[in-house]
């Protein structure tokens, strides 16, 4: 469990990790200070414009980090999460100014289903900032040799794993009157719009 340890200890000092998700490796930090985030940012030379997600251990994690979550949002929350998805919400409080480029008004959000050290870390940490561990419009890490040698370099400890899926999460955009399926990925765009409509009934 020492790798474990030194990822959980490197987070909360403001430092980059390597975790396996559901679906492709990220690279995480804490995402409650600004310098941590944006070294994610150069990290990956991620526009800044373009937002980060949060990503939490569980739905409870993710509640109390934005709690303006708990109402209709939290519904929609509840029946897609855990699970491959990246949900866009209403951030009313604009909460994390510096992870939600130019839509402070919104905040992208993720649990995603985990076992193993990559569990482990999270269920410890809370929430971490979280993006996919390529440079911006790369392909998505399957395996940590995936991963280019910059951004290993610059993460203090990489948690390892088995080979991932290698297909994003999908995002849903759920701010407005309809929801919108903004990228299609390890759910198909029209699975997840029934699960949303469900949810909502």
């Amino acid at each position: 469990m020492a790798a474990v340890d030194d990822a959980v200890d490197a987070i909360r000092a403001g430092k980059a990790v390597v975790l396996p998700t559901d679906t492709v490796f990220g690279v995480c930090a804490s995402p409650y200070r600004e310098g941590p985030v944006r070294r994610l940012y150069r990290l990956k030379e991620r526009p800044e414009s373009e937002a980060i997600a949060i990503l939490a251990a569980d739905l409870e994690m993710l509640f109390d980090s934005v709690p303006e979550l708990r109402g209709r949002a939290g519904v929609m929350c509840s029946a897609l999460l855990p699970g491959p998805f990246t949900l866009v919400l209403p951030n009313p409080a604009r909460r994390y100014r510096w992870l939600t480029g130019n839509r402070p008004e919104t905040i992208g959000v993720r649990v995603p289903e985990l076992d193993g050290d990559g569990r482990a870390v999270l269920d410890r940490v809370g929430v971490v900032a979280a993006t996919s561990a390529n440079r911006h419009g790369g392909p998505d890490p399957r395996t940590v040799h995936d991963i280019p040698l910059e951004i290993r370099a610059g993460c203090e400890v990489i948690i390892d794993g088995r080979e991932l899926p290698g297909t994003p999460s999908t995002v849903l955009d759920l701010t407005g009157p309809d929801p919108r399926v903004v990228r299609e990925g390890a759910v198909p765009a029209e699975e997840a719009l029934d699960r949303v409509r469900a949810a909502v009934r």
